[in-house]
C-alpha cells in the first residue's frame, strides 16, 4: 500500500512529513543525537505541529508501514514475527493519542497492562512516549509490574533492587573483593553482583566470577553474578565449567547496530540456552541481563535514519524475546553528543523506563553521565527520584558513584538509603531476609553499626 503523507496546519503554517519515520523523529522531545543525525524538528513550532499529527496516527499503522524493512533487518523481523494479535485487540482501535488516553484512565491497571504488552511493538510506545509529558510516563510507569527471579524475586511492590558494581581499573581481585564488600555492608547487591571487567577474556572473567561465586556460596546470600563480558567470551568460560549465573549483553534495535557489538539474535539464543542448562538459578530461571542506551544505533552509524529514542525501544524487542532477569538503560553514559544535558538525560531515563515496563520488560536505569556532559549529580538525584516514584525494578550502586574503571558518575551505595527510605522500599525479599540475618540491616532499611559480620569483610579481603 503507498505511505500516507502526514500534514497539519498550525500557527498560520502547513507542516508536512513524508513518512511515519520523519513524523516520529521530528515528534521527540529536542536532544542532540537527534541534531547530529539531522533529523531533529527544525523548531519546537515544526516539533509540535509532529506531535500533533503523530497523535491521530492509528496503533495499527505501524504494524503496515515498518520504519526499517522486514527483508533487510532481523529486528525488524523479530518484531513483526512475535506480534500478539489478541493481546492487541483490546487498543487496536485507538489512535497513539487515544492510546495515550487509555494508559492514563483510572481503570487501567497493572493486569490490563501485562495482558497488553505483547500486543505493543515498540515504535508503538515509542511514539505514545513522543506525546506524554514526564508525569504521564512516571504515572503509567508505576501501574506497570514486571517481576523475575534466579536467586531472589525482583520488581515486587514496595521493593527497590541495586547492581553492586565493584568495577577496578586493572581487575585486581583484592579491589574488587573491597568494593564487593563495602556493597553489601551497605544493604546493595540484590540486583546482581556485576563486574565490567577491564579485561575482555576467558581467564580474567573466570577469576572474577569464581571470586563473587565463593562470596555468593560460602555466605548463602542470595543474590546472583555476572561479569559483563563478551557473550561470545561468557560462552568459552561455561564450556570451561565457570560459574555463571547471568549472561550479559549490551544490545541495540537494529541488526546493523548489534553486528557492531558482534551479536546476533541466533548467538544470544545460543548463550541462553547454554546459562539455562546450568540450572543454577535456586527461585527462578531467568538467566539475561541487558544494557542499552539512547544513541548506540546512531553512534555505530546503524539507526536507518529513525530517531535514537525508537531505536532504543526497538533494542527492548530483543531484550523481551529472552525473557531477561534484568534490563538497564545506561541513560547518559554515550555522552552529550546524543543527550547532552541533565534535562535531555532525565527526559531520556523516564522515557526508556516507561517503554521497557510498557514492553513487559524489568527496567532499571544507570542514572549516570559523564564528565563532559551539561550535567551534574543533582540531576541525577533528580532522575533517581523520578525513577523511584515511576517503580523503577533497580538502580546502580557504585563506590562513591564514580566509576573508576568506566570514568563516569553514577548513583552510589548511599543513593539507595536515600531513595528506600523517602518512598519506604525495601530490598528484594530473600536478600532482606540475609540482611537482616547477618545483622547488616534492621527494617529493610536501616543500616546496623558493623559488627557481627566482621567475619565477611575478614574472608573477602584475605
Amino acid at each position: 500500500m503507498p505511505t500516507p503523507h502526514w500534514s497539519i496546519n498550525a500557527g498560520g503554517l502547513r507542516y508536512h512529513f513524508s513518512s511515519l519515520r520523519e513524523l516520529m523523529a521530528k515528534a521527540t522531545p529536542h536532544r542532540s543525537g537527534d541534531e547530529l543525525a539531522g533529523l531533529a524538528a527544525s523548531s519546537a513550532e515544526e516539533r509540535v505541529a509532529a506531535q500533533l499529527c503523530l497523535s491521530e496516527v492509528p496503533l495499527a499503522h505501524f504494524l503496515e508501514e515498518l520504519l526499517i524493512p522486514y527483508e533487510t533487518d532481523e529486528v525488524t523481523r523479530l518484531i513483526v514475527d512475535t506480534h500478539d494479535a489478541t493481546a492487541f485487540a483490546p487498543v487496536a482501535g485507538l489512535t497513539v493519542g487515544a492510546f495515550r488516553e487509555w494508559l492514563l484512565r483510572y481503570e487501567t491497571d497493572a493486569h490490563s497492562l501485562a495482558a497488553l504488552a505483547p500486543g505493543l511493538t515498540p515504535e508503538m510506545v515509542a511514539a505514545v512516549a513522543k506525546i506524554m509529558s514526564n508525569q504521564d510516563l512516571i504515572l503509567v510507569a508505576k501501574k506497570c509490574r514486571v517481576v523475575t527471579r534466579f536467586r531472589n524475586t525482583i520488581g515486587l511492590p514496595g521493593r527497590l533492587s541495586v547492581r553492586l558494581q565493584p568495577n577496578h581499573p586493572t581487575d585486581d581481585p583484592q579491589g574488587v573483593a573491597a568494593s564487593i564488600v563495602d556493597g553489601l555492608l551497605y544493604g546493595c547487591g540484590d540486583a546482581v553482583i556485576g563486574i565490567n571487567p577491564a579485561t575482555d577474556s576467558v581467564p580474567a572473567i573466570e577469576t572474577l566470577l569464581r571470586l563473587i561465586d565463593e562470596v555468593i556460596q560460602r555466605y548463602e546470600i542470595p543474590t546472583q553474578s555476572c561479569v559483563l563480558a563478551h557473550v561470545t567470551t561468557q560462552l568459552e568460560a561455561m564450556r570451561r565449567g565457570t560459574p555463571v549465573d547471568l549472561v550479559f549483553q549490551s544490545i541495540a534495535g537494529t541488526e546493523a547496530a548489534n553486528k557492531s557489538f558482534g551479536v546476533s539474535l541466533s548467538l544470544l539464543a545460543e548463550a541462553q540456552q547454554a546459562a539455562l542448562a546450568l540450572r543454577r538459578g535456586t527461585v527462578g530461571n531467568n538467566v539475561m541481563y541487558f544494557e542499552t542506551g539512547q544513541g548506540s544505533a546512531l553512534s555505530a552509524g546503524a539507526h536507518h535514519g529513525v530517531d535514537q529514542q525508537t531505536c532504543e525501544a526497538r533494542a527492548y524487542a530483543v531484550a523481551r524475546h529472552f525473557s531477561p532477569l534484568l534490563v538497564n538503560t545506561v541513560v547518559g553514559f554515550i555522552g552529550p553528543e546524543y543527550l547532552y544535558d541533565g534535562k535531555q538525560i532525565i527526559r531520556a531515563g523516564l522515557e526508556d523506563h516507561f517503554c521497557g515496563k510498557l514492553l513487559g520488560l524489568p527496567m532499571g536505569c544507570d542514572i549516570c553521565y559523564t564528565n563532559h556532559a551539561e550535567a551534574c549529580q543533582d540531576d541525577m538525584d533528580t532522575l533517581l527520584t523520578l525513577l523511584g516514584v515511576a517503580g523503577c525494578n533497580y538502580i546502580m550502586g557504585i563506590p562513591g558513584a564514580d566509576d573508576i574503571m568506566l570514568g563516569y558518575q553514577s548513583t552510589s551505595f548511599h543513593d539507595s538509603h536515600y531513595l528506600r527510605q523517602v518512598l519506604g522500599l525495601k530490598p528484594a525479599p530473600e536478600f532482606e531476609a540475609w540482611l537482616e540475618k547477618m545483622r547488616i540491616v534492621s527494617g529493610g532499611q536501616r543500616l546496623l553499626p558493623v559488627g557481627e559480620h566482621h567475619a565477611l569483610i575478614d574472608h573477602v579481603l584475605a
